[in-house]
């Protein structure tokens, strides 16, 4: 889409005075869908050459905000690490053609926030932190549970930028469980429900997107028994927190993500007794 208000694209490597009207660009994939009426300038970050990826001294992995979904699924393929599986399956959930792909990137969608935003989904699975940086050129940290506030709405000041992800690398060791389900065999995701069992003190987390406004991180310090893990999920996410949009009716996301939840349960702590 023409964006017609746009007077001006710039270098995002030539810093200057954040203006009102002034986006970040990234992929684009969001910006050029539909009209932005409030935009008058494009800061242009496709020539700042982050690093797709890179691999810290603890074993953590550090994702660029430029990485794009198509670079991201290419690495989890090649990942030595136990929850590489849940890279390509979030990947698949964003049901785009390889056009998005090759341009949409990480940082694009968590900072897009939608509900349904598999990016937000994965990296909230596996305890990732953003870090954001100021116009002052300042850093913060803050959890992917934490930035995505809810629909459409995320922990970003004017003109801080979304710089990358960090997943760390006990996360990376945990076992895995991914569930998605949605109205229509290539519609949006309803709901979305990821388990992550941790081998060094078998703590288990589910995380549920998709289905909620915002993402939902739920821990426990050992494996919990199904009336425990529906309790739990039920205390955590009040009413006004279900998602409605034409996608699914907020009774039926909740039904569908307690029942992935304990599909997720089982398959994880099989061989725990419970």
């Amino acid at each position: 889409m023409d964006l017609n208000t746009v007077l001006d694209v710039c270098d995002a490597r030539r810093r200057g005075p954040w203006r009102p009207g002034d986006a970040w660009l990234g992929g684009g994939t969001y910006l050029f869908s539909e009209p932005q009426p409030r935009l008058r300038r494009l800061v242009d970050l496709s020539g700042m050459g982050w690093e797709p990826f890179r691999t810290l001294p603890d074993g953590a992995l550090r994702i660029s905000a430029t990485c794009t979904i198509a670079q991201l699924s290419r690495f989890g393929r090649t990942l030595d690490a136990t929850a590489a599986p849940l890279f390509e399956q979030c990947c698949r959930a964003f049901l785009a053609s390889f056009k998005i792909w090759n341009m949409a990137t990480v940082g694009g969608n968590l900072c897009h926030a939608l509900p349904a935003g598999p990016m937000i989904s994965l990296t909230a699975a596996l305890d990732g932190v953003c870090s954001l940086q100021a116009q002052d050129g300042s850093l913060r940290r803050v959890r992917t549970v934490d930035f995505v506030t809810g629909d459409g709405d995320k922990d970003l000041a004017e003109g801080e930028l979304l710089r990358s992800v960090t997943l760390p690398g006990r996360a990376l060791r945990c076992r895995t469980a991914f569930r998605q389900v949605s109205l229509y065999g290539l519609g949006r995701s309803g709901a979305l429900v990821i388990g992550t069992l941790d081998p060094a003190d078998r703590s288990l987390a589910l995380t549920i997107t998709a289905a909620t406004r915002r993402p939902f991180r739920l821990s426990f310090a050992e494996p919990p028994g199904a009336p425990e893990l529906s309790r739990a999920i039920t205390s955590a996410v009040a009413e006004s927190d279900w998602f409605d949009d034409i996608h699914g009716l907020p009774e039926w996301r909740r039904h569908m993500t307690l029942r992935l939840a304990e599909q997720i349960r089982r398959e994880l702590t099989l061989d725990s007794g419970r």
